[in-house]
């Protein structure tokens, strides 16, 4: 499947692709609508990119505005797929990327001086990783309060409405995938 940014400074272009099934890139549909919804959140915002893959919500994000983008994952061929994206887009001055198990924690967040305002989390599906890997972005305190996290995962796993400090504000379903919006309040 080839992905494009959809909007904004780099509209049109394409990212480059994990090779095999290891990765489930966001469908582009699936990115516009998720972007639409967010569309005055992100000019500006400090990004962070949980299970970033390819890097497509950050560097969509950097297209449409975002001051900065940090990426996670653990991956080493999402890794090197997204450092070539990222050197393609000319990115790396507004971009680190962390190599990092986000299961374990969110250790690697505490050597950054600025905390996050909008947070994408696009973990594998069915992995129950999504209660653990909120648990520790809380833990982490590298989001400022009213921080907003989109989370894609199937319709199988949900996000407790009592997960932590955190509020679903709005769920919205796509095929087989439900994208879930919180909101961090402490």
């Amino acid at each position: 499947m080839a992905l494009r940014i959809i909007a904004g400074e780099f509209k049109g272009r394409k990212l480059r692709s994990v090779r095999g099934t290891k990765t489930r890139p966001t469908a582009d549909r699936i990115r516009e609508a998720i972007f639409n919804i967010l569309a005055f959140q992100i000019q500006d915002a400090t990004v962070l990119d949980l299970f970033a893959g390819t890097g497509a919500f950050g560097i969509e994000a950097l297209s449409r505005g975002a001051k900065s983008v940090i990426f996670v994952d653990v991956d080493s061929d999402s890794i090197s797929v997204l450092r070539e994206n990222i050197k393609t887009f000319s990115l790396e001055n507004l971009t680190k990327i962390f190599r990092w198990d986000l299961t374990r924690n969110l250790n690697c967040l505490s050597s950054l001086q600025s905390t996050f305002n909008l947070i994408f989390m696009d973990p594998p599906y069915n992995k129950n990783m999504i209660e653990t890997t909120l648990f520790n972005l809380h833990c982490s305190q590298s989001m400022q309060n009213g921080a907003r996290i989109v989370v894609e995962h199937s319709f199988q796993e949900t996000v407790s409405k009592s997960q932590l400090p955190f509020e679903i504000s709005d769920q919205r379903g796509y095929g087989k995938t439900l994208v879930s919006f919180l909101n961090y309040v402490v």
